[in-house]
């Protein structure tokens, strides 16, 4: 008897496996598509969107894009409305702001500690930036922005220190959209992120600390002016 129920207990179980596996598989096709439209601005800020439009993009039932909705809630992407709904999360003024100015306290702290540690970073970063001067003339942006972040990233990382990489790759999101909405302020302001990356890593490359540190703060502010310009409440519906 006891061989039995155990027997039956191992088929209930294999059961509930086999129909749980492809909804968590659907489950992540939802919100990798939904995650992905959000942030090439395919879905506006400010836009709804329903189970059922998600559903039927991608060919699946309303519970595993709902349980998509509940994750993309939790990264601050989509704001739920039962029977109604969930929007699109606008990128508010202050968030812009306190983004850009960690971005720039941990990439003045890594640029310090790289000249420091006498971190030989010149072929990684001029990889990225012919990659960013093949992307140049592309019409999606993504590429580029991602392109944008990893140069970046690879100055953070080569300081060795976890923490302050992961601070800085939690921002990932946000960064591609608001770099998606600098560029799309300013068409030229492509062919100058690619020029201030190529004088920074220069200044890196010659340890001139100072000079390095001044680029990069011309970077990040020109791209934050942008932001703070008149079309930016019009144009992407930021909140206030």
């Amino acid at each position: 008897m006891w061989h039995y129920r155990r027997v039956a207990a191992e088929t209930q179980h294999r059961r509930k496996r086999d129909t749980s596996a492809p909804r968590a598989n659907a489950s992540a096709r939802a919100h990798a598509y939904t995650k992905e439209r959000i942030l090439d601005g395919s879905l506006g800020a400010g836009e709804v969107i329903s189970e059922g439009e998600i559903a039927e993009a991608i060919g699946t039932s309303r519970t595993p894009v709902r349980e998509a909705f509940l994750r993309l809630e939790c990264e601050g992407l989509l704001r739920l409305y039962p029977k109604r709904g969930a929007l699109v999360v606008p990128i508010s003024h202050s968030e812009v702001e306190s983004v850009m100015e960690t971005r720039l306290l941990i990439e003045r702290f890594a640029l310090s500690k790289v000249i420091a540690l006498g971190i030989d970073l010149a072929a990684p970063l001029a990889q990225v930036i012919a990659r960013q001067r093949e992307l140049r003339g592309g019409r999606d942006r993504r590429e580029f922005v991602e392109a944008d972040r990893q140069m970046h990233r690879l100055i953070v990382a080569a300081t060795g220190n976890e923490i302050i990489l992961q601070l800085h790759d939690s921002m990932r999101d946000r960064q591609s959209r608001i770099g998606l909405i600098a560029l799309a302020r300013q068409d030229r302001r492509v062919d100058e992120i690619i020029e201030e990356h190529a004088a920074i890593a220069a200044a890196l490359g010659a340890a001139e600390e100072q000079r390095a540190l001044a680029l990069l703060d011309r970077h990040l502010h020109a791209t934050l002016m942008l932001l703070r310009g008149p079309a930016y409440l019009r144009d992407f519906r930021i909140e206030g």
